[in-house]
């Protein structure tokens, strides 16, 4: 296998918040590099849910400026009952 390409922004998740318990682990500061092609060790569920929103930042695409921050979004896992909350923030370079 060779090195890998990079394509598009990078894009950071910080996991924000945890309320119960994460069933991948995480905890509250840690930071994963996503992408189109990098889970960060996300939980499949999770990642499928906030994997269009990777996708979007890393390719350029950006939020309505009535949100806000067009560079970064917070989003939480489906799992209500041990709810995980993750900020994904585009990084210009």
């Amino acid at each position: 296998m060779g090195e890998e390409k990079k394509i598009g922004y990078t894009v950071i998740g910080t996991i924000k918040e945890v309320k119960g318990s994460c069933s991948a682990g995480h905890k509250v500061g840690d930071q994963l590099e996503l992408s189109m092609h990098k889970t960060g060790g996300m939980c499949g569920a999770f990642y499928h849910d906030i994997y269009p929103y990777v996708v979007m930042l890393q390719m350029g695409g950006s939020f309505p400026a009535e949100w806000g921050d067009v560079d970064t979004i917070y989003l939480e896992c489906m799992d209500r009952y041990n709810v995980v909350g993750i900020e994904l923030k585009r990084i210009k370079e």
